[in-house]
């Protein structure tokens, strides 16, 4: 009797935040968001995750999704007992595809910001990501207050946008829907620098070798998988799952084969972005 009300106490939270929702026209034809219990019952938990970004998340030459997250949401799904379906998603429709249910969790790349938690439920994190302006290297640029007046480019609604929007007002930001999007237009001449994460360096120097480098940094983020906010039973069982992963050494590998480097020492908490759900 208790699951059945809580069941019903959720299916009425996702109808009115569904409604709601629906008002910005964020609404898809079909929401298919339920619970844990529910995922496990049908076999399958539907992940959202970058299409683009390798390699965090990207559609490979055999059109399977790869990279790290598509390899923690593969070993989240075994965990569950279940199947994984990955939703490719671009930048700015990762929360908006979350929020109206046409998936059951976030593992794309979502960078933990005091913002965004305002919106999302944010798990412990599983990543660490550092981001950096990057441009030719015979352009100066040393610091926020060397873009005025520069073309800067960036992916939309990412943290790059934030950081670049609040510390270069004097900036021409453009925004673009994606991470390939951003890169193809400095590598055009659209934009004179661009914004971008730690494997931006390897992506620009293999389309272009040599002419690019990072200028300056704007942050380390900590990527986290982001769920709706009240349901602790998904909340729970992730943090679950990646405490698991990080005792039994299987984020490890996962880490060391798509980024090359040791899993970073995360923070007990982070300022304004709770990890478990109320």
């Amino acid at each position: 009797m208790t699951q059945t009300r809580t069941t019903i106490r959720r299916r009425r939270a996702f109808v009115a935040l569904a409604a709601a929702t629906a008002a910005l026209g964020l609404m898809p034809l079909a929401a298919q968001a339920g619970t844990v219990a529910e995922a496990k019952a049908k076999g399958t938990v539907v992940i959202g995750i970058q299409g683009d970004n390798a390699p965090w998340g990207f559609v490979n030459s055999s059109g399977v999704q790869d990279g790290l997250d598509a390899d923690i949401g593969k070993a989240f799904a075994d965990y569950l007992g279940v199947k994984a379906q990955f939703v490719p998603l671009a930048v700015a429709n990762r929360i908006p595809a979350l929020m109206t249910g046409k998936v059951d969790v976030l593992f794309a790349t979502m960078g933990m910001t005091a913002e965004r938690a305002k919106t999302i439920q944010y798990s412990k994190p599983y990543a660490g990501n550092v981001l950096s302006v990057y441009g030719p290297k015979d352009k100066k640029i040393g610091g926020y207050d060397d873009l005025k007046g520069v073309a800067v480019g960036v992916p939309k609604s990412s943290a790059m946008d934030t950081a670049i929007s609040a510390g270069a007002k004097s900036a021409n930001i453009l925004r673009f829907d994606d991470d390939a999007a951003n890169i193809q237009a400095l590598l055009s001449g659209q934009v004179e620098v661009v914004g971008g994460n730690q494997f931006y360096g390897d992506r620009l120097n293999t389309a272009a070798p040599d002419k690019y480098e990072p200028k300056f940094d704007l942050t380390t983020l900590y990527n986290g998988a982001g769920t709706r906010p009240g349901e602790k039973d998904w909340n729970e069982t992730i943090n679950a799952f990646l405490d698991k992963i990080k005792a039994d050494g299987e984020l490890a590998k996962i880490y060391d084969k798509w980024m090359k480097r040791e899993v970073p020492k995360f923070p007990e908490q982070l300022p304004d972005i709770p990890f478990t759900a109320q």
